[in-house]
This record gives structure tokens, C-alpha cells and sequence, in this order.
């Protein structure tokens, strides 16, 4: 199970200036994928205590446990955090995701939905969404494809669909804290 091919995440926002980037996240190899999620082709990486850089150019580490699935063809991402009160669901609305040389990126487009461990799901960030649509100037076919997103999005975490499971977020955290043993 051991894999140095760390996986840099680099998110845009609709200008092509840098919105975040994760510098270390481990690919859930996919012989190690629940079938579900391998039937759908997701791609899992796992980070813990990882770089993080802001758009202007500060630095923090993580420090919570995060399982960040992406879904292709799906204007959405999402990312377990395992805290220590249960797993939040942190859900980017963004375009899908692309894979090139050890590096995934995506346009963020400022909406998010977060499931909380009691169920609860909030969307936030509709003003800078707003904004953002003013300022950048976004297509009629993106507005549509966000609104698809959050449809799409709201439609898996009510039903519980994958990847909303926390035993499978703790199970790919498990696999990650025991990747180089032998």
C-alpha cells in the first residue's frame, strides 16, 4: 500500500488567478476504491498537516484529517473533514475537475453546501458567489452548470448517496495513516 505520488490540489476562481493550493494529498489507490466509487471513477486523495497557500500567497498547514472526493464530469467536490465531533462535509460548487502530471485543478465558484455530522446542511457563500458572477462575468452555460451542481450535490447528501458515508472517509483514513507500512 505504500505511494510517495503525492497529488498537488490547485483550485482557480473564473479569472485564472490561484484561489487555493494543497500542496500533499495521497491517492486512494484504485484497488483500495469502495466498488461504488470506483463504478462512478471517483478520485479520492487523502491530507493531514499539509501545506495549504491563499491566493495572496499565506501559508498554513492543516490540521485536521480531510478525504477530498472528486466525481468526474461534476460541477462539485467534496471533502470529508474527520473531526473529532464526527465528519463535516465541506462541498466546493465547481467546474469538474482535471488531472494532468500529478496535479488536479478546478474553477471554484465561491458556492458551498456543508453537511454537518448531526445531518444539518447549510449553503453558504451566496453573496460571494454573487459578486463574483457580477465581476468575472460568467456565462449564461456556467450559471447553469453551478445551478446544476448545487441541484446534483443536495440531491446525494440528502439521500445519503456516495460519498456521503462516513465509514468509508474513515476507512481511506485509516489506509492513508498506514500507507508505508510494510
Amino acid at each position: 500500500m505504500s505511494s510517495n505520488n503525492n497529488v498537488v490540489i490547485k483550485s482557480f476562481k473564473h479569472n485564472g488567478h490561484i484561489h487555493r493550493i494543497w500542496y500533499e494529498n495521497w491517492p486512494v489507490p484504485e484497488s483500495a476504491l469502495h466498488p461504488l466509487h470506483a463504478k462512478e471513477r471517483f478520485r479520492v486523495y487523502i491530507n493531514h498537516g499539509t501545506r495549504i497557500r491563499e491566493s495572496d500567497g499565506k501559508e498554513w498547514v492543516s490540521r485536521v484529517p480531510g478525504v477530498t472526493f472528486f466525481l468526474p464530469g461534476q460541477w462539485f467536490n467534496i471533502v470529508a473533514l474527520l473531526e473529532s465531533t464526527g465528519v463535516r462535509y465541506y462541498c466546493n460548487i465547481a467546474s469538474p475537475f482535471t488531472y494532468y502530471d500529478n496535479t488536479v485543478t478546478y474553477i471554484d465558484y465561491d458556492l458551498d453546501a456543508i453537511k454537518l455530522p448531526d445531518g444539518a446542511i447549510h449553503i453558504v457563500d451566496e453573496e460571494e458567489y454573487r459578486t463574483h458572477r457580477a465581476l468575472y462575468q460568467y456565462p449564461s452555460l456556467v450559471e447553469s452548470k453551478v445551478k446544476e451542481g448545487m441541484e446534483g450535490l443536495l440531491r446525494r447528501m440528502k439521500q445519503g448517496d456516495a460519498p456521503f458515508q462516513d465509514e468509508e472517509a474513515l476507512r481511506y483514513y485509516e489506509l492513508w495513516k498506514t500507507r508505508n507500512d510494510p
